[in-house]
């Protein structure tokens, strides 16, 4: 090793080399299909253009006239109302659970990691389509309010917004979950009990102690939440009925029935670029520094 000028990067050659093959490359590939023209009925060709780009805001009319469309930008704003929404939601939700978790003895912590992480061993696909039994006219939840006498009529839960929020809800939550219980775990709880001793209530307790220390787990959690749940396409596909469009479903009607994959590459593109603005805004505000 004494020969070699730079050993840390030979080290890191198998890791560059992955994320070369299967990050970088793919990456570069649907940059490159954005800018080229649409074969029919799929694929691309030359010569490169900036149609795909325009084709985000404007539509073409029968005189061959672009005329503004707002139709995709409609759906990325649905698709960032979503996200956010199971974003808050999870978090809602996952905190809570995360610190019961962070406080149970130690023997029965392993036991709850399992529970959360139980949903990950079925299939995704299998999971939604469960939803949607549950979720449907005849479904569980309707049948179990109709015997109890609350409703008279089946309540309409699938195929809306409602059906979408609880499939990322479902989906998403234990990502949100597992960050923070990590920060809570290895939190110094003698500063609780200092609180306490200070004659600090709960609600300040958790506001100016608990909060600030979990933070970089919270911001975590959200991340990836956010991320993936705004490019979703399997819950607004199946329990939107296809009727709840998201960047996500768009993109994979672009590039399979549509065939136009600049189109799709395109807006795949505006996909990580809405990402990665908000991980900047993130970054500006100090949240992404916490979790150095």
């Amino acid at each position: 090793m004494r020969d070699v000028k730079n050993p840390a990067l030979w080290l890191l050659s198998p890791f560059l080399a992955v994320m070369g093959v299967f990050f970088a490359a793919p990456l570069l590939l649907v940059v490159g299909y954005s800018f080229m023209t649409q074969h029919y009925p799929g694929g691309v060709e030359f010569p490169l253009t900036l149609d795909a780009y325009i084709k985000i805001f404007y539509d073409t009319d029968f005189d061959g006239n672009r005329v503004f469309d707002a139709s995709f930008l409609m759906i990325c704003w649905k698709s960032l109302q979503l996200a956010g929404i199971c974003t808050i939601l999870c978090l809602l939700a996952g905190f809570p659970m995360a610190y019961f978790m962070a406080t149970r003895p130690a023997h029965q912590r392993n036991l709850w990691m399992m529970l959360v992480t139980i949903p990950f061993w079925t299939n995704l696909l299998i999971r939604t389509y469960s939803w949607m039994l549950i979720l449907r006219t005849d479904g569980l939840v309707n049948n179990a309010l109709i015997d109890a006498g609350l409703i008279k009529e089946p309540l309409e839960l699938l195929y809306n917004d409602f059906a979408v929020g609880v499939g990322l809800l479902y989906s998403y939550l234990p990502f949100m979950v597992l960050p923070i219980y990590a920060n809570l775990e290895r939190m110094d709880w003698r500063l609780i009990e200092a609180a306490s001793d200070l004659y600090a209530t709960r609600w300040q307790t958790l506001r100016k102690v608990t909060l600030p220390l979990t933070m970089p787990g919270i911001i975590a959690g959200c991340i990836l939440v956010f991320i993936p749940s705004i490019g979703s396409f399997l819950a607004p596909q199946l329990l939107g009925g296809g009727q709840q469009m998201m960047i996500g479903n768009k993109i994979e009607n672009l590039f399979g029935q549509a065939g136009d994959w600049p189109f799709g590459s395109a807006a795949s593109v505006a996909l990580m670029a809405i990402v990665m603005i908000g991980l900047m805004i993130m970054s500006r505000r100090g949240g992404l520094k916490e979790l150095v």
